[in-house]
């Protein structure tokens, strides 16, 4: 299979194909024909596509490798299968081994056959144990290794093994029957959950060898460190001058340079006096290293110019490339083919280097040169793209993600901003317009507005999409941009990573000068938020039940929308903190806490029904019961759970499987059903979409109420729970009281991210003979009715534990159990 465009090794593939990247000077898919001929297949078929010539005039018809290649050419990508299926015909009806011919292995293609037949298996698929499985499909094998479990490329929240897909498969010909012919047929999506559904003997290969999918820079650096480390059985084209030190044919290399080991030199390679090469680097054909020059886990490629005293560490130096001296290459900066790098040039840290550039002598290099790439796990965390405020957020970033969102939607699409009350998203909001109206985005400005009012706006026609800025939780140094889609929720993860390939590759579009689009001002938005809230809640009961109201609107931008609201509602509302405050935009513990104490003591004095605050963009409320006591937000959902349900009494509710069982009870009770979903804002939105969820909650203050909004908004709840408490008659304590008590407990456990997958790997096995849902981490179900989560954090080094039971004990049991499962895992 060597058909991939190898996109995330940019630039180093923008004018060759993966396969040929070269591993200690010789094509990564050189060291795969090599291991097949070395197990017996020289028969080989090779599918290409993007650059296929390149392939087929360098391998010809394999007769140097003594193998016989075959080539078979898709037009348009067909997927994994779809590509096997286009080469059926050279298959001959026998059983065959599909292998990737960009990923270096060394695993034992015979004993995966050995295992295949005694197994009389119809699919063999060789497995690998790895540190992080996000980019993989993941699998779960019985002791028999037949597959029981996949899914491909899972979030940490999904992970349940450490245990991939290494995309090496051997197969009966009659496989190929279920794929169609010249559509995009997957294997992992598509035929394989079909054989399994069908019960078709399917087994998994736990394979001992090495396997590195070189899908990333890193990978590449550390693919040729492996090689020479002798961590992999691949041959190594030269001799072993001295122990680690490998020099090819015709290679010279003075005896006056220094040479530490393990590193290669290519052949014809030249390398001058006081010249010192170390650890893991790699020198291709032809390439000079003048004297003085420096050089550490340098990959240098084919034809390329190292001048006298130029330093290179951790870097990747394209063919045919100059470097001239005194330059300064620093750890993972990739330079592309045919560039000239002059004297005294600096490239810094990450930088990408497209084909045919050149750097002026004494140039400081700190961004990429045309295309660039954000050296992190994901551009996206839980919360949007957040940052320290001109440190890691600044206006330059602000104009290319909007850039680079822009460029995801079609010219003049309707694009809505709005920001919460600091200076800083006003700052960043300035930026954001400026580069959507270059990009053909028309901007409809909604300046400082609550988060759902700016949501509901771009859920009206006519508006494509949304931009917010506001302070991040409880950081004022930080601030999150978030991206929502036509319907006012956040981007999907597809949109997310849609998104950040564009933003990674700098691929923005620009408009013509005719095409600058327009900005404006919409007048009365948070007019015609007001009047369609109260045009689908409920609040007929409010004037006449006399109700008296405490709220607290934490200076933020709830106290907007509040005045539209509340003559019009009929209830007696004492207001605090309704004044913009750029002073404090955000909510930390202790202003929260503090805000929170003082509202519970203003409904005690001024016997109030109860209080509610909400958070600076109004997403979020917390309540207090007519005592003054703070109802905690696991209560709150239960709370407003119950009143709901019994009003209702028909449909559903979606809620984070986080949350306490005795939301069940409380559902079912009223004749209600509860959907369980996983922990992320997305999951919970993409389930309220449903036409019968009457209700959806995340237990940390944010309600979704459907028959207005499908997103969290603190403000329709608040009006809602006005009419409920209106017409229960029910004091909030009262409601309260009659909820069983829940015994849920949580704790978080430090995990390095390496250990991320054999840890659920662990939690899986541990929970054997037990029941266990996977809709989020792991969650295993005791015969007692007691539970235990265990979620692996998206965004940082640790795993979340959640464990509830029928009591305190009970409960506390199974998180000390659970948690000493996830440490003793972790080594």
């Amino acid at each position: 299979m060597a058909g991939g465009a190898g996109t995330r090794l940019r630039p180093m593939t923008a004018n060759q194909p993966k396969p040929l990247l070269p591993v200690v000077n010789r094509p990564i898919m050189e060291h795969v024909l090599r291991l097949l001929k070395r197990h017996g297949f020289d028969d080989t078929v090779v599918t290409v596509q993007f650059l296929a010539t390149m392939i087929r005039n360098y391998f010809g018809d394999g007769e140097e490798l003594g193998m016989n290649l075959h080539y078979v050419a898709e037009e348009v990508p067909l997927g994994t299968a779809g590509s096997v299926k286009n080469a059926e015909h050279h298959l001959k009806g026998e059983p065959f081994i599909v292998i990737s011919g960009d990923a270096l292995t060394d695993i034992d293609l015979t004993d995966m056959v050995r295992f295949h037949r005694e197994n009389g298996a119809k699919v063999t698929i060789g497995l690998k144990r790895v540190a992080n499985p996000l980019e993989f499909g993941i699998i779960i094998v019985d002791d028999n290794g037949r597959i029981q479990r996949f899914l491909e490329k899972p979030t940490w929240g999904q992970v349940f093994s450490d245990t991939v897909n290494t995309g090496i498969y051997i197969m009966e010909p009659d496989v190929l029957e279920r794929v169609a012919e010249n559509e995009v047929v997957d294997w992992s999506g598509d035929v394989f959950p079909e054989l399994l559904k069908e019960g078709a003997p399917l087994y998994g290969y736990v394979a001992d060898g090495y396997w590195e999918d070189v899908g990333t820079h890193e990978s590449y650096l550390r693919a040729q460190a492996d090689v020479l480390s002798g961590k992999i059985d691949a041959e190594i084209d030269g001799f072993e001058m001295s122990p680690g030190v490998w020099v090819a044919e015709g290679a010279e290399v003075d005896p006056e340079a220094i040479l530490r080991g393990p590193l290669f030199i290519g052949d014809y390679a030249k390398v001058e006096a006081g010249a010192e090469l170390r650890e893991f680097t790699v020198l291709g054909s032809n390439v000079v290293v003048r004297s003085d020059a420096f050089l550490h886990r340098a990959v240098i490629h084919d034809n390329v110019y190292i001048g006298s005293s130029t330093n290179l560490r951790g870097c990747v130096i394209g063919k045919n490339t100059d470097v001239m001296s005194r330059a300064r290459i620093e750890e993972g900066t990739v330079v592309g083919e045919e560039s000239v790098i002059e004297s005294e040039a600096y490239l810094a840290n990450d930088i990408k280097v497209y084909p045919f550039k050149t750097i002026e002598a004494g140039a400081v290099v700190n961004t990429n040169v045309i295309w660039e790439s954000r050296g992190q796990r994901s551009l996206f965390g839980p919360r949007g793209v957040s940052g320290l405020i001109n440190v890691e957020i600044t206006p330059e970033l602000a104009v290319r993600l909007a850039s680079a969102y822009a460029t995801t939607l079609k010219k003049g699409t309707v694009v809505g901003t709005s920001r919460d009350a600091s200076r800083a998203a006003r700052t960043l909001k300035r930026a954001v317009i400026s580069a959507l109206t270059a990009s053909a985005i028309d901007v409809q400005d909604l300046e400082a507005v609550p988060l759902p009012v700016a949501r509901f706006h771009t859920s009206q026609s006519g508006v494509g999409g949304g931009i917010a800025l506001r302070t991040s939780p409880g950081d004022p140094q930080s601030v999150d941009i978030v991206f929502l889609d036509e319907r006012g929720a956040d981007l999907s993860p597809a949109a997310q990573r849609k998104l950040e390939r564009v933003f990674s590759r700098a691929e923005f579009r620009r408009a013509f000068p005719g095409e600058i689009a327009e900005l404006s001002f919409p007048s009365r938005g948070i007019e015609n938020y007001a009047h369609d809230l109260l045009k689908r809640i409920d609040t007929s009961s409010v004037a006449e039940s006399g109700l008296k109201v405490v709220v607290d609107c934490a200076g933020g931008t709830g106290s907007l929308i509040l005045p539209a609201l509340l003559g019009r509602i009929g209830a007696d509302v004492l207001t605090v903190n309704g004044r913009l405050d750029e002073a404090s935009p955000t909510d930390t513990l202790a202003k929260q806490m503090r805000d929170l104490q003082r509202l519970g003591e203003l409904v005690s004095s001024s016997r109030a029904d109860f209080g509610v605050r909400f958070d600076p963009v109004a997403e979020r409320l917390s309540i207090v019961d007519e005592n003054g006591e703070l109802v905690d937000n696991e209560r709150a959902l239960l709370v407003v759970l119950d009143l709901i349900a019994a009003e209702r009494r028909t449909g559903r509710v979606a809620l984070p499987v986080t949350t306490t069982r005795v939301a069940e009870q409380v559902a079912n009770f009223h004749g209600v059903e509860v959907q369980w979903t996983p922990t992320a804002t997305d999951e919970l939105t993409k389930a309220a979409m449903a036409e019968d969820i009457i209700f959806a909650a995340d237990g940390r203050g944010g309600f979704v109420l459907p028959e207005f909004s499908r997103t969290s908004d603190a403000i329709a709840a608040f009006v809602r729970l006005l009419g409920l408490v209106a017409r229960t008659k029910l004091s909030l304590s009262q409601i309260d009281n009659r909820i069983p008590e829940a015994h849920l407990l949580r704790r978080s456990v430090p995990t390095p991210w390496a250990v991320k997958g054999s840890v659920m790997r662990e939690v899986v096995e541990a929970a054997e003979g037990r029941d266990i849902d996977t809709t989020d981490g792991v969650r295993v179900m005791e015969p007692s009715g007691g539970w235990a989560l265990v979620l692996p954090d998206t965004s940082e080094a640790v795993t979340h534990l959640w464990a509830e039971g029928p009591d305190s004990d009970t409960a506390q049991r199974l998180l000390e159990e659970w948690a000493a499962v996830v440490e003793r895992a972790e080594g």
